[in-house]
Parts: C-alpha cells; sequence; structure tokens
C-alpha cells in the first residue's frame, strides 16, 4: 500500500470546527484503511479571538501574512497539501497558493463538485458577512463552476454573521439561533434555492438535514473528506489529478 500523503491543516478558527475536521477525517482513514488506522496529519492551530478581531478590523493583509506563515510551517514540517480549515479565510487562498510548493485544496471545489453531481446549479450560500457578500467564494463558485448564487437578504446575513460569531465559535448552540436558521433557509427556497451550502464550517454544529427542506452541502465535512481522498491517492471529488497542483 503507498503511504498516505501528510495532510496539513491550518485550522483553530474557530477550533470548535478544526475539531471536526480531525474527526472526520481520521474517521474516514479509519473506514478506507481498516483496523486501526488514522490519517497521518499535522495542524498550525491560531489563536482565533485575534483573528476574529482583525477580520472585523478589515485588516486583511496581516491575516494573509498570518495564513502564509501558517502554511509554510506545515509545508516545513512534512506536510503534502494545505487545507485551511475555514470557509472566510479562503479570501487570501491564491496567496497562500502561491507562498508553497505544495497544493493548496480549496474548499469551494468539493463543495461545487457535490452540488453538481447531485443535478443542482442555483444555490443558497450561508456564511459569514464576508463569505456572503464579497466575491472571493461566490466568484469562484459561478466562475469556475458555472453555480448561481443567491445570499440572504442584509437583515438575514446580519443573523447569520451574528450567531456564527457570538454562539457558534464559543461551542454554543441554542434552539433560538436553529429556529432563525430554518426561516433564514425557508426564505431562499421561496426565492429559488434548489439546496443550500453551509458555508461557514460552524453551522454544521446547529443545523442538519433535519432542519430544511432544501438538501444541505456541509462544507466541514465536504472538504475533509476530499483531504482524506488527498492522503489516500487518486483524484479528488472534482476530477483533479493530485499529480498537479489543485488550488
Amino acid at each position: 500500500m503507498m503511504r498516505p500523503k501528510v495532510i496539513g491543516l491550518i485550522g483553530g478558527m474557530s477550533w470548535e470546527s478544526s475539531a471536526e475536521y480531525y474527526r472526520i477525517i481520521n474517521r474516514a482513514a479509519r473506514e478506507r484503511l481498516g483496523g486501526v488506522h488514522s490519517a497521518r496529519s499535522l495542524m498550525w492551530s491560531v489563536d482565533f479571538g485575534e483573528i476574529e478581531r482583525l477580520q472585523h478590523a478589515g485588516e486583511w493583509a496581516a491575516l494573509e501574512a498570518e495564513m502564509v506563515v501558517a502554511a509554510r510551517r506545515l509545508e516545513a514540517g512534512g506536510a503534502d497539501v494545505v487545507v485551511i480549515c475555514t470557509n472566510t479565510m479562503h479570501r487570501m487562498a491564491d496567496a497562500v497558493a502561491a507562498a508553497v510548493s505544495i497544493p493548496l485544496l480549496h474548499i469551494a471545489d468539493p463543495t461545487a463538485a457535490a452540488v453538481k453531481a447531485a443535478g443542482l446549479s442555483r444555490i443558497g450560500l450561508l456564511g459569514t458577512v464576508f463569505t456572503m457578500e464579497q466575491d472571493f467564494y461566490k466568484g469562484r463558485l459561478a466562475a469556475r463552476h458555472g453555480l448561481e448564487v443567491l445570499v440572504p437578504d442584509a437583515e438575514d446575513r446580519r443573523v447569520i454573521h451574528d450567531v456564527i460569531y457570538r454562539e457558534l465559535v464559543a461551542g454554543v448552540v441554542r434552539d433560538e439561533s436553529r429556529a432563525a436558521y430554518r426561516a433564514v433557509i425557508a426564505r431562499l427556497a421561496e426565492r429559488g434555492a434548489e439546496a443550500v451550502i453551509l458555508g461557514c464550517t460552524e453551522i454544521m454544529l446547529l443545523i442538519g438535514p433535519a432542519d430544511s427542506a432544501l438538501p444541505l452541502f456541509d462544507t466541514t465535512a465536504l472538504h475533509a473528506l476530499a483531504a482524506v481522498d488527498f492522503s489516500l491517492g487518486g483524484v479528488d471529488a472534482a476530477g483533479n489529478s493530485f499529480d498537479k497542483p489543485i488550488s
């Protein structure tokens, strides 16, 4: 058996979702390899308190520098691929990919592949306001994958964002917030969304299939499983060969 490649994880944004990445990756590796196998991985975990402060201050250059340092540390430690364990910080994915010689596995790509495999093209997107309003994520889904992306209206975007930063990143799960998310999803369905991307890695802590009449695409699970595909060889969900860059 080919020795699995090392997955390099940039985590801590927040550690609540990073823990899910670790669990999903190792469970999938054990299922695929059998016995008591687990994944070969490294994680560089940042202090989310500092990351959150810089995000809301709009200090994206400082955040980019933080992500570049993290990716270089992983490469120096022996990682074969970089996985940024958050949707929002893919805002600087291109800079991170350019800073290292190993590939970066972009979270939007396995997500879009799963959406298209289901025969869907018009999708709602939930996430932080940065992910929902800026073009780095929506633009990749549209330009590279041909998806039509709907985002909630301004008030719903505020609700989604506030629940993420005030509750989910701290591991707080409230029934009232689940009800609010359900209502936002219902409004996206009324506007013609065929499915919803959970475009923040903490949302899966709050929302599951029972909470939505629309199919849900959990970016945390899809990204983590794509990392396992890379580690164990072959191609990813988008059909990319791991003999070439996948950023």
